[in-house]
């Protein structure tokens, strides 16, 4: 339920199904990760102590993204850095991916709705090279 892609020896990506479950927290991202992608469940009436993240310095290099497939059936396909192709995956509906390394590519298998968040402010054009 949870799968990674790594080539080389470095991640590209981590998909979380969404038949997952697991009880309290998981991260799944190492620590020098830009982008830390976690899973929580908690039972009712458990209670996250008020909080606000401090300013800490951050050094963003790379853009990564986190895709939640709301609705839909896409499939992912990734590409080393060399832009040659390595693999492809199906993400259905409730389905979670990291994208943190190489290329990535997509083609909607049937109509799809997608959040994504990432790192900001976009920098438009220049963010990214298509090939």
């Amino acid at each position: 339920m949870i799968e990674r892609i790594d080539h080389n020896g470095k991640m590209y990506s981590i998909i979380i199904r969404n038949e997952f479950s697991k009880n309290g927290i998981e991260f799944f991202t190492p620590d020098e990760l830009s982008q830390q992608l976690a899973y929580m469940k908690r039972p009712a009436g458990y209670n996250i102590q008020p909080h606000h993240h401090n300013p800490v310095p951050r050094s963003v290099e790379f853009t990564h993204e986190v895709l939640f497939i709301r609705r839909g059936k896409v499939k992912v396909n990734f590409y080393d850095d060399d832009r040659q192709y390595l693999e492809s995956r199906t993400l259905l509906t409730g389905d979670v991916i990291l994208l943190a390394g190489g290329g990535h590519g997509f083609e909607m298998l049937e109509e799809t709705e997608i959040i994504e968040v990432k790192q900001g402010p976009y920098a438009g054009e220049s963010d990214k090279t298509r090939f």
